[in-house]
């Protein structure tokens, strides 16, 4: 679910030509054919299964899905709708939601969800994500995500520990719970020392306790949020559209004080451990794989790919309990978007709302590469996981207990990763204290302000 980013500066200047240049052009569709993108190779093979039955019920019609790498798509769909060669529908991240509506790129679908009584409850997540300031509704959710803790099952038998003891872990800012003493015990220095015994070498870390907390991500999304919000501390003043983001809040500063603490004592890595010559960062499912960590707090996307490690077992735990014995994971959903300059918007509705529907969702889902919006479909997914002995047990859950809290629908994100990015590295660094907390919360009202 993560996507790397365009730069602030290049989005806004792309976006800009936008309203000289949407004028022209042709939509990339002819009359009997709906061009459909995503950045998602699984998803665009996924939803082929789609595709081969809405042509099959609607003869003459053909559906063209065409996938391009995170690292280029929203360039190329930005160039689209420049040179009014955009997709009739596509893919969306929350991220770009705000650039794209406030530039009228988008179809907005109340009258033909009107039209058609098409009902948005069949989905459990996401709908509020594509509301716009208007208060019109802009997409259909695509799918969703949360995070899980992910373990090496050998690392915590021979630590003493057991699934359900894992299942159960508790965590509260002051003293890190029982989260905290079970990466103590599972840290291991380069000469067989546990991080709770005597004479643990936190500079000569064989195998970290835990993964890496410390984040350059302004949102935690995989990482520090699920023990922030379990303190009901949360990211913005407002679910949707907020002025400001949160870290003034002393809570906010005392668990990021703690996430700092565990790097400090070696428990878990300091930001930088794990980078290639080339400074890409080694993926989650590499870190367990190799032993070089013992559990991971990680996305839902990661399920089916650590199952696939090779002679490594790995489980899934659910985020931790906070104080109130309640968990809370971020949820993320990705968009469905119709363009405005399509020139099949009937025929394009057609196809999106058959993925927005149960029988389109649960043979995609099926595939168990993606989690659908709608609870029976991720059911059907989730049964074509456990096919594959991968148990996706912990998120289903989670979607139905409540332990799930959505994502904030926020404007300018390109520009406030810019902004924020800096002062996390530096404060987990150690080049700023908690000084900087009043400075990340100064910066979002900033950026959240800009049109």
């Amino acid at each position: 679910m993560k996507l790397r980013t365009l730069t602030a500066a290049g989005l806004a200047a792309t976006l800009g030509a936008l309203v000289a240049a949407c004028g022209g052009g042709s939509a990339s569709g002819s009359g009997s054919t709906v061009n459909w993108w995503t950045w998602d190779d699984k998803q665009a093979a996924a939803y082929q299964t789609c595709a081969s039955a809405f042509e099959k019920a609607n003869p003459g019609t053909t559906v063209k899905i065409t996938q391009y790498n995170v690292d280029d798509y929203f360039t190329k769909l930005t160039a689209g709708f420049v040179g009014g060669t955009a997709p009739d529908a596509f893919q969306n991240s929350v991220q770009y939601f705000q650039a794209y509506a406030s530039q009228h790129q988008l179809l907005p679908l109340d009258d033909l969800i009107a039209r058609d009584k098409f009902d948005l409850k069949r989905f459990s997540v996401g709908v509020d994500s594509w509301k716009f300031t208007d208060g019109k509704q802009y997409a259909l959710p695509l799918d969703w995500s949360a995070t899980g803790l992910y373990y090496n099952t050998d690392a915590i038998t021979k630590a003493g520990y057991t699934p359900a003891d894992l299942a159960k872990l508790t965590w509260n800012p002051d003293d890190g719970g029982t989260f905290e003493k079970v990466a103590a015990h599972l840290s291991v220095d380069k000469n067989g020392v546990r991080g709770d015994q005597p004479g643990f070498d936190k500079d000569h870390v064989a195998t970290y306790g835990t993964g890496q907390l410390a984040s350059r991500d302004f949102i935690g999304e995989a990482t520090w949020s699920s023990f922030a919000m379990t303190t009901g501390w949360r990211l913005a003043d407002k679910q949707s559209w907020p002025t400001t983001f949160s870290y003034g809040d002393p809570v906010f500063a005392k668990t990021l004080r703690w996430v700092r603490s565990l790097t400090d004592r070696g428990f878990a890595p300091k930001l930088g451990t794990f980078t290639t010559g080339g400074q890409a960062t080694i993926s989650d499912v590499d870190l367990i794989g190799s032993g070089k960590v013992a559990m991971e707090t990680a996305g839902s996307w990661s399920a089916g790919t650590f199952a696939k490690l090779p002679g490594v077992k790995v489980g899934i735990a659910p985020t931790v309990l906070g104080t109130s014995g309640k968990r809370a994971a971020l949820t993320n959903s990705n968009g469905n978007n119709i363009w405005a300059g399509t020139k099949n918007p009937d025929l394009t509705w057609k196809w999106v709302s058959y993925m927005g529907s149960p029988e389109c969702q649960s043979a995609a889902g099926a595939s168990g590469t993606f989690f659908p919006s709608i609870p029976a479909s991720m059911d059907a997914a989730a049964a074509a996981m456990r096919g594959q002995g991968v148990d996706l047990s912990v998120f289903t859950t989670m979607m139905k207990d409540g332990s799930l809290v959505p994502a904030v629908v926020y404007g300018n994100g390109a520009a406030l990763q810019d902004a924020e990015r800096p002062l996390f590295e530096a404060y987990f660094a150690h080049q700023r204290d908690d000084d900087v907390f009043a400075e990340m919360a100064s910066k979002s009202r900033d950026v959240l302000a800009k049109q």
